[in-house]
């Protein structure tokens, strides 16, 4: 299986871990679990070690489809038109009228041919049983797989998005025995419409590490949070209006504090495809002189991708910013998927303000990380958008080559403020505890379940 770092739990492991490389949001999902599998690992079922060659073959393809038509959307009519097809399969409908939803997609349906006619997955399970242990996945093929090859213990399912198709409940989904730790209230409603029994869901919230809470109470969001939201509100309308609020929800220990030393920091950040990074040179490009001023400090997540990486590089550098490199502006990039996760983590205790497009870093705003909405690239992202303005966490970003000018007036206004402390207030932060609490007390202790409240 794939070899990770051994970060085990002292009394061993607890649940096997999967998850698939195919963009980031199934495997930020499953990364802050990993110390729950064995040896500290995380299985990634698309690409581990003894796979067979056809089930290579098959995921292979179906994520190299996926990201040629994520790049390629940018390209006028004909891109959008290819897209709007591979989009439409995983289309998700609109929640209102409530309706029963449960009648299988094609999408589904294709899933289980490849697995009766083809055998795939049945390799990975056969493998996963000789160590009985619970599954917790991130992508929902592979829970069922785990069903349909007969796994011998409990199958969890982590839904990685604010709401869902119905590629995301099984075929039958009345009788599946796939239980789901649910993101937020709207994929728990949105399971019962497509048939999922709600006594196999858990409102959990999305998983994140523990290093950005600190633990249930959540220190370490609100020390930082205390310290960013001097950052965001420069003329403190925000602070003296709500002064009382801020103190009540992050504590005498943590407001008021002294505003930190640094420049307000910006994380612009790509999708796994890559797609998007030219919008991030035309912020960065907009914001040139107040980079060189030492006001902003702009983070380009290149994540995994080399290639990316040196299109940050070259342009940057065009753009007559090499000496900022490392100071002013950081371009993040590890070959490692795990490593990258780990500095992405790091970078995200300092940054005041994520500009991405929505997609499963969505749920990152519960940490008070107001987000900057590039445009939404599929039906999920369209939805997690929608979330996010619900909440007031999120705002769609303007004209990029103008951002030197809206952003000051969304900072000195200190609606930015309000959208980090809107995000920690209304969106679940403990998905990694509660993950954990799930599955001690359902196979360890043998209690009841138990979710911790936000």
């Amino acid at each position: 299986m794939a070899r990770r770092k051994k970060t085990q739990t002292k009394k061993g492991p607890i649940a096997w871990v999967v998850t698939v490389n195919m963009g980031y949001g199934h495997q930020r999902a499953t990364h802050p679990l990993r110390h729950m599998s064995p040896g500290g690992e995380i299985v990634v079922a698309n690409d581990y070690e003894g796979i067979p060659k056809r089930d290579r073959f098959i995921w292979k393809n179906s994520r190299k489809m996926y990201e040629t038509i994520s790049r390629i959307k940018k390209v006028p009519w004909i891109g959008e038109k290819i897209f709007g097809i591979m989009d439409k399969q995983q289309q998700i409908p609109w929640f209102y009228p409530r309706r029963d939803l449960s009648k299988p997609s094609d999408q589904v349906k294709q899933y289980y041919w490849a697995m009766r006619r083809l055998g795939w997955g049945k390799h990975l399970i056969e493998y996963l049983n000789k160590q009985p242990l619970p599954l917790i996945t991130s992508f929902p093929v592979t829970a069922y797989m785990a069903e349909f090859f007969g796994f011998k213990k409990d199958i969890y399912l982590i839904v990685t998005d604010t709401d869902i198709s119905r590629a995301w409940a099984a075929l039958h989904p009345k009788k599946s025995r796939v239980q789901y730790f649910a993101s937020n209230p709207r994929a728990v409603e949105r399971l019962k419409l497509y048939g999922v029994d709600p006594k196999k869901i858990y409102m959990t919230g999305f998983p994140m590490a523990k290093s950005l809470i600190g633990g249930p109470s959540l220190p370490t969001i609100k020390k930082d949070l205390a310290q960013r939201i001097y950052q965001l509100d420069p003329k403190r309308n925000y602070i003296n209006k709500y002064r009382h609020t801020l103190e009540y929800h992050l504590g005498a220990k943590c407001f008021p504090c002294r505003a930190p030393s640094r420049p307000l920091t910006i994380t612009f950040a790509v999708g796994g495809a890559g797609a998007q990074r030219e919008l991030g040179i035309a912020i960065c490009k907009s914001l040139k002189n107040d980079i060189k001023n030492k006001k902003i400090a702009f983070n380009l997540v290149a994540g995994v991708r080399n290639k990316v990486y040196r299109y940050f590089y070259d342009e940057v550098e065009d753009l007559g910013l090499k000496s900022q490199i490392g100071k002013g502006i950081k371009i993040l990039y590890d070959a490692d998927k795990e490593k990258y996760f780990d500095k992405f983590d790091k970078i995200l205790r300092t940054t005041d303000i994520l500009y991405t497009k929505p997609s499963e870093l969505s749920f990152y705003v519960g940490l008070g990380i107001p987000m900057i909405m590039a445009p939404p690239i599929g039906s999920q992202e369209f939805f997690n958008r929608i979330w996010l303005k619900t909440m007031g966490a999120g705002m769609t970003q303007y004209p990029p080559k103008f951002a030197k000018e809206w952003l000051w007036d969304w900072l000195n206004s200190g609606w930015l403020a309000k959208a980090a402390m809107q995000g920690f207030l209304e969106a679940p932060k403990l998905g990694t505890y509660n993950i954990e609490e799930v599955i001690k007390q359902r196979h360890i202790l043998r209690k009841p379940k138990f979710i911790l409240r936000d």
